[in-house]
């Protein structure tokens, strides 16, 4: 019952949290006409949404978070050495990352990890032939990084949703 009027609870509580600090008043009538565009945002928006996978494994899911929070630390050290060092030291890459996944949606998600993790950025994810494309800052060796992204995340969300 509650999931058939709130469809996507976070995206109706965004809504009016962004309804409040927009209109930058409290008054009664604001709020519950937030409300309603809280309820009628999520309603409206529902046969545009994807169905996400089922999350099949939450250990295997805590502890890729843990990685990729290293990742994203240790990446951010690096990326500031090597742009504070000489840049001429620098070897920015296009690189093709093959994919064994076809969820479009763990796909997208992988794409988004990827540029999260500082030094690298997602161009694209070809679903034709299910390649990634990805700029890297410095990949003096382009097939270690394939390597790395595919062994440090696809390769853990392909068991997270078991895709």
């Amino acid at each position: 019952m509650m999931r058939r009027f709130f469809p996507r609870p976070l995206l109706s509580l965004t809504v009016l949290l962004l309804w409040v600090v927009i209109t930058n008043a409290a008054s009664l009538g604001l709020l519950l006409f937030g409300g309603l565009l809280a309820l009628a945002v999520p309603l409206v928006t529902r046969p545009f949404w994807p169905d996400p996978p089922r999350l099949v494994r939450p250990w295997p899911a805590l502890r890729f978070l843990g990685i990729f929070a290293l990742d994203i630390v240790t990446a951010n050290w690096r990326v500031a050495r090597l742009v504070i060092g000489p840049l001429h030291r620098l070897s920015p890459a296009f690189v093709e990352v093959p994919l064994d996944l076809r969820d479009p949606f763990v796909a997208t998600l992988l794409a988004s990890v990827v540029s999260l993790t500082p030094g690298t950025v997602s161009i694209d994810v070809d679903r034709q032939r299910w390649i990634l494309l990805v700029h890297a800052l410095d990949a003096p060796d382009p097939q270690a990084l394939v390597r790395e992204i595919k062994d440090r995340y696809e390769k853990p969300l392909k068991e997270i949703f078991a895709c």
